[in-house]
């Protein structure tokens, strides 16, 4: 499985997992924790953990086409849970 990584510099990792996965809990699986989440897509997952000044995300999937679709929805995502913090998401394979 094809996994793409990043770590987004921020102060507010857990709220934006907490906003993630509140968001997709009505229509995808969603596991939360102290500081984390976990969220089940049909094509692959993503994993957040919030750590003091950086929010760490992992995304797998079945292939490299759904990796991309993936990296571009999460990113999508938060960059809206975010509001005003502008975040700097790169994506490494």
């Amino acid at each position: 499985m094809p996994i793409s990584r990043a770590e987004i510099v921020t102060d507010s990792g857990e709220k934006l997992i907490n906003r993630l996965c509140k968001h997709w809990a009505h229509k995808l699986e969603v596991e939360q924790g102290e500081g984390e989440g976990r969220i089940t897509f049909d094509n692959g997952s993503c994993l957040l953990r919030a750590e003091q000044d950086k929010l760490k995300v992992a995304v797998e999937s079945l292939d490299e086409e759904g990796l991309d679709h993936l990296e571009g929805v999460v990113a999508s995502h938060l960059e809206r849970m975010s509001g005003k913090e502008s975040l700097d998401i790169i994506w490494e394979n």
